[in-house]
């Protein structure tokens, strides 16, 4: 089985100053979302938790844990706070998904999909449908003007 990396165009050389400090986006986004607990919780998040106790329950992680990412979560912009109160009850927050947050399932469907592939001898628990003809969802590289690209088909060039 053939491998392919990408072809680096102009003065861009591999890790020539790439850490998070020097503004590698990569290596942010990392370090942003380090740790399983993180991941966890935005797969619970798009999967429709909003409440504390169901992001401890769902992602079966502690409450000191839980409570730690979401505030981490909450402070970096993926998840906002938004008050509500049941007939009855006081008022609590609930946490839902901000732009931001949005903006990062298609990696947690990249993750999912690799993990079937890789990890798993079945295939995973769940999968994406597609709610209008039922047909499974997958993800793709696609360049600005629609075309499907390949790890071959790409240059890493220094952006200006």
């Amino acid at each position: 089985m053939e491998t392919t990396t990408l072809r680096l165009t102009g003065r861009l050389e591999p890790r020539d100053g790439w850490s998070a400090a020097a503004g590698c986006t990569i290596a942010k986004s990392v370090e942003l979302l380090s740790t399983r607990s993180a991941f966890l919780l935005m797969r619970e998040a798009f999967y429709g938790a909003t409440r504390f106790e169901e992001f401890v329950r769902r992602a079966e992680l502690t409450e000191a844990t839980t409570s730690t990412r979401l505030h981490e979560l909450v402070e970096h912009g993926l998840l906002e706070l938004e008050p509500y109160q049941e007939r009855g009850q006081r008022t609590r927050q609930r946490y839902l998904l901000t732009e931001k947050g949005a903006d990062l399932f298609p990696v947690i469907v990249s993750l999912m999909q690799w993990g079937d592939r890789w990890l798993s001898d079945t295939g995973g628990p769940a999968e994406l449908l597609h709610r209008g003809c039922g047909a499974v969802v997958g993800t793709e590289l696609r360049c600005e003007h629609g075309h499907i690209v390949e790890l071959a088909d790409l240059d890493l060039a220094a952006t200006t």
